[in-house]
């Protein structure tokens, strides 16, 4: 009779246990349910995908009540998630500020602020042709070669598409090889063109593709080897941008149809907040800390990406039109 107590008494407890448990679980899903994590919805370009995650898991850490969601493409095309499929965002980030400047404003953002550079680098890897004796000063010698498979980004999607078409522009005159543009391009197969340059990677380092043109910061952040070329060509220097402005390319504008012509410039990243942001305060207060020198530029640094020492805006009017929040860590330079 004890005995069969005993195991009552123990199967209540354990019933017992179970309903709390149960009735515990049941609290917090409802709780959650209630007040579910706030969220900030960025567009940015696919050169920032490293570097963003760095901050977004600092961020977060930090901030466990909001969620930072990237969503990386090339910039055109996140341009074009906003003004054309009006896709709910909070942020975008280009790798081109001008296309902020020519897709997004006035319409959609109201300003532009400069975070951060980089140069044009051709990658590649030991299994690649001729990767023994390719160098700046014989590479576009390797990439007229018939059996050598190279690639770069969509230039209608990705700014690391259309700067790799002015690096070879430029190259032309600087190796003073007339037509060489032409060659090159008319021996290029599309089949090697993807929407993002961070697409590439995996086709360099499967023995797929032998070169391809990235973004320095990207080389680094995958360990690929690649070909620092001469700041006449790399668009990495702005002391040089009247000479980069030689070369152009034209890439769909803001209606259909229509066309826009961008010429070279010195490789400088812009960040805006979208006029409708969902959830605009905690997007201001993850801004306040993505251009923080001692915060988000600093783990952006850190993570490969070169950044100004401060962010910058072109004007005062335009610095006006930032949040207060923003404003003391901007100066104003163009």
């Amino acid at each position: 009779m004890k005995k069969i107590m005993v195991i009552s008494f123990a199967t209540l407890f354990f019933l017992l246990m179970v309903f709390q448990s149960n009735y515990a679980g049941a609290n917090r899903s409802e709780k959650e349910s209630r007040n579910p994590k706030r969220k900030v919805i960025i567009f940015h370009a696919g050169s920032l995908t490293i570097p963003f995650k760095a901050v977004e898991q600092d961020f977060e850490r930090k901030n466990p009540e909001i969620d930072i969601q990237l969503e990386p493409s090339g910039s055109q095309k996140a341009a074009r998630k906003i003004n054309d499929l009006k896709k709910p965002c909070d942020i975008m980030a280009s790798a081109d500020y001008r296309i902020i400047d020519k897709l997004l404003i006035p319409e959609y953002a109201l300003w532009n602020v400069r975070f951060a550079y980089n140069q044009m680098v051709l990658c590649y890897t030991d299994s690649s042709r001729y990767s023994e004796e390719v160098s700046k000063d014989n590479w576009y010698r390797i990439l007229r070669k018939k059996n050598v498979v190279w690639g770069y980004a969509n230039p209608k999607l990705d700014p690391c598409g259309y700067r790799a078409l002015m690096v070879i522009q430029l190259a032309e005159v600087y190796y003073k090889t007339p037509g060489l543009y032409a060659q090159l391009i008319s021996n290029f197969s599309n089949t090697n063109i993807r929407p993002k340059s961070v697409e590439l990677i995996s086709l360099l380092k499967s023995g797929n593709m032998d070169y391809a043109w990235e973004y320095r910061s990207v080389a680094l952040q995958h360990d690929l080897k690649f070909i620092i070329l001469p700041d006449e060509i790399n668009l990495g220097n702005y002391e040089y941008d009247n000479y980069y402005g030689k070369a152009f390319v034209d890439v769909p504008g803001k209606k259909p149809g229509a066309t826009l012509r961008i010429r070279g410039k010195s490789i400088t990243y812009g960040i805006t907040l979208i006029k409708d942001a969902p959830n605009k305060d905690d997007a201001i207060f993850f801004l306040s800390y993505l251009l923080d020198p001692e915060r988000g530029l600093k783990i952006l640094r850190n993570s490969g990406q070169p950044t100004f020492i401060q962010a910058r805006v072109p004007t005062d009017s335009m610095k006006n039109l930032l949040p207060d929040s923003i404003k003391s860590l901007v100066v104003v330079k163009n």
